[in-house]
């Protein structure tokens, strides 16, 4: 497929824009460009086919079963990009004052008074523009509280070896060292280990509950415990939120602070860049460390942003992404209390069902009942005929399904991660069901099919080694001098 600059030919163009309706100013001549800007000249019909091809080449859940394990893929309600649309939420500046944007900050408020009852949080900021923001944030409430202690000699956040990467990642940021903290046997956090690891030095554990082999923990509330005892925090990555609210609350799990990925538990758009909300939440004795502003007072007194007395300051430009706060509003007020706990029950049947549908076929990583997601390891897989989880997953892909998770988390080999969603029917399971069964299958007679998957797309399988050590991210026009290029 050609680019737009590739398409059309000089002069030929389209004007989309209105007559201009202010006095137009003028520049410098130092101001100015030296040289032609260069852009795409196509007719607005060349346009609208370039673009229609593309939309045609953008896999996402409306082209079919989507289980990327740990990022809940969930379908995004039509009716909540309808009232991210409505004017008085899109006619608004950020720096208006208050008494103008009243119901705006109403929402605010009120949104993250939800989001704590469900958490068992008592204070949120939707400031964090992404689940790894909210980390980062996170662990800054921390360190900002061990600070005010006096706790200096606290250097270091327990990171158990199941997490998601941006764990560490956020840690280290904080200028944390990180200790991990590995798993038993039976996918949980290992209880020797952690009490051998606690100490003087412990600034806090970050840990996801379910976990990443979609376990819930059955040991929480000791580990939340053992931490406490050794004087550090406790932090909840919200990434596996949808298997559990309604049912089981971090804040009464033993977590001081928790962020909340909107984008996924809460129905609002993911990935493509975002814009996304790492919302975090914390408890009462944190509350004045959160970035601000944050809102305050009431619906009779009237709403405003303050900052909080010992604020870490802010973490993004003005208030957070605020019309994905206004698309999760809308989800958790359609879903109501007996909805979400609907949404995390059918999403924990829908990972179960696949799960022992495919046991027989695949070996899986844990025995037993997952929660919303479960792991697939293909170790055996490859050993005996040379396919592997990728291979699985390239072929996938022939029919029309995206891959789940590949090789992670890293404690399984040749590991797939599958989280089906709540938003699934029955019968969009039995069809991927019956795929990953054919590919086991095929990987038995014709492992060399598979090593070539996928075979059915507009682009066959890439060397991704090479693509990512020389990735190739600029077009450059050979028409133009090499000065403008």
């Amino acid at each position: 497929m050609k680019l737009i600059f590739e398409i059309g030919k000089e002069g030929r163009g389209l004007s989309l824009l209105p007559p201009c309706d202010v006095p137009e100013a003028s520049l410098s001549s130092s101001q100015q460009r030296q040289s032609q800007l260069h852009l795409p000249e196509v007719s607005e019909q060349e346009m609208s086919r370039h673009y229609t091809k593309l939309a045609g080449r953008t896999r996402g859940l409306n082209k079919g079963f989507y289980p990327l394990g740990s990022c809940t893929m969930k379908y995004n309600p039509k009716l909540n990009e309808e009232m991210s649309a409505l004017e008085g939420f899109t006619q608004i500046h950020p720096l208006q004052g208050d008494e103008t944007v009243q119901g705006c900050l109403e929402l605010l408020h009120d949104a993250g008074g939800m989001l704590a009852e469900i958490t068992g949080m008592d204070a949120f900021s939707f400031q964090p523009a992404a689940g790894a923001h909210g980390e980062f944030t996170g662990l800054l409430l921390i360190k900002a509280w061990h600070e005010s202690q006096g706790h200096q000699s606290r250097t270091k956040i327990l990171v158990p070896d199941s997490a998601h990467g941006t764990n560490p990642a956020s840690a280290a940021m904080c200028g944390y060292q990180i200790v991990s903290i590995p798993s038993s046997a039976d996918g949980m956090v290992d209880l020797e280990a952690l009490k051998a690891a606690v100490g003087e030095d412990t600034a806090g554990l970050m840990l996801t509950n379910p976990n990443t082999v979609g376990l819930f923990d059955r040991n929480i509330l000791e580990i939340t415990a053992i931490v406490h005892e050794a004087g550090g925090l406790c932090y909840y990555d919200g990434a596996n939120l949808n298997a559990v609210m309604g049912w089981a609350r971090p804040g009464d799990m033993g977590f001081d602070c928790i962020h909340s990925n909107l984008h996924k538990t809460f129905s609002t758009p993911h990935g493509g860049g975002g814009p996304g909300a790492g919302a975090v939440g914390c408890k009462a004795f944190l509350a004045d460390f959160l970035p601000g502003p944050v809102v305050s007072g009431s619906k009779e007194t009237g709403w405003k942003f303050v900052t909080p007395a010992k604020s870490i300051g802010s973490v993004k430009q003005f208030y957070g992404n605020f019309l994905v706060v206004v698309r999760a509003f809308t989800y958790l007020l359609t879903q109501g209390g007996d909805g979400l706990k609907s949404v995390s029950a059918n999403a924990v049947l829908n990972a179960n069902y696949m799960k022992k549908q495919l046991e027989d076929t695949y070996d899986m990583a844990y025995a037993g009942t997952c929660m919303h997601e479960f792991v697939i390891s293909c170790e055996n897989l490859k050993k005996e005929t040379s396919v592997s989880a990728m291979d699985i997953a390239k072929g996938m892909i022939d029919y029309g399904i995206h891959p789940p998770t590949m090789y992670f988390p890293l404690i399984v080999h040749e590991a797939l991660m599958v989280e089906p969603t709540e938003t699934e029917a029955r019968e969009t399971l039995d069809e991927a069901i019956e795929v990953m069964k054919q590919l086991a299958e095929q990987a038995k007679e014709d492992p060399e099919k598979l090593h070539a998957a996928p075979v059915r797309t507009v682009i066959g399988r890439p060397d991704e080694v090479t693509a990512a050590r020389n990735p190739k991210l600029r077009y450059l026009f050979t028409e133009q001098p090499a000065e403008n290029r």
